[in-house]
């Protein structure tokens, strides 16, 4: 019987990165337009944060997928025990990164809101001061 337990890294490793870098690309390439709408148009600072976003989430991912690489529990692992562990690692990171998108995209919705109630705010204030400008008439 053949240790699987090696085969199972060089497996997992390309499929974590792989995986990681596709979620990654995907979500950060359409998260633009909501930086560009929280930042209201302000494109180098919206650009900047979205790449803040981009390298704290690489960060996270492949620290979480590397921390999960370990095979416990076996001295040596068969073809079916290679499967499952790499399909249960596989598994856990997918889950792992939906999580992350679930949570960029809450933290994206949630800067839309501020922005939203921001820009609400801002529009009270100067009608506030257009009206006061009106009402108040200078004494001759």
């Amino acid at each position: 019987m053949k240790n699987l337990i090696v085969t199972t890294y060089i497996v997992y490793l390309p499929v974590a990165l792989l995986l990681t870098l596709l979620v990654a690309k995907v979500f950060f390439k359409n998260s633009k337009i909501f930086m560009m709408d929280i930042f209201r148009g302000r494109q180098d600072i919206a650009n900047s944060t979205n790449k803040l976003f981009e390298i704290g989430f690489y960060l996270l991912s492949l620290g979480f997928a590397l921390f999960i690489m370990k095979v416990d529990g076996y001295r040596t692992i068969d073809l079916q025990d290679f499967y499952e562990i790499l399909t249960e690692k596989v598994g856990v990171l997918s889950v792992f990164l939906g999580g992350m998108v679930f949570f960029n995209l809450y933290m994206l919705f949630r800067g839309k809101k501020k922005t939203a109630e921001n820009n609400l705010l801002r529009k009270r204030i100067e009608n506030q001061r257009a009206n006061t400008e009106v009402t108040v008439k200078p004494k001759f």
